[in-house]
């Protein structure tokens, strides 16, 4: 039972670190839109589309703000 618990605490660990990767890029790379990528990865990661989407705009360089 014990092996059972330790493997299936692994299988969700792993599941949402996976769900949550592109949230986490973010935050590491210090983005500037870090919580959208994160709204948009909660609620439209489970359609893969909106994971791939997040997953493209934290990889993305930052365009450098220009003030007038």
């Amino acid at each position: 039972m014990h092996l059972f618990a330790l493997f299936f605490f692994h299988f969700i660990g792993i599941g949402f670190v996976l769900y949550f990767l592109p949230s986490i890029i973010a935050l590491v790379r210090s983005k500037r839109d870090t919580f959208s990528i994160f709204l948009l990865n909660f609620f439209l990661g489970w359609t893969f589309i909106g994971w791939i989407v997040a997953l493209v705009w934290a990889t993305k360089h930052d365009v450098p703000v220009v003030l007038r």
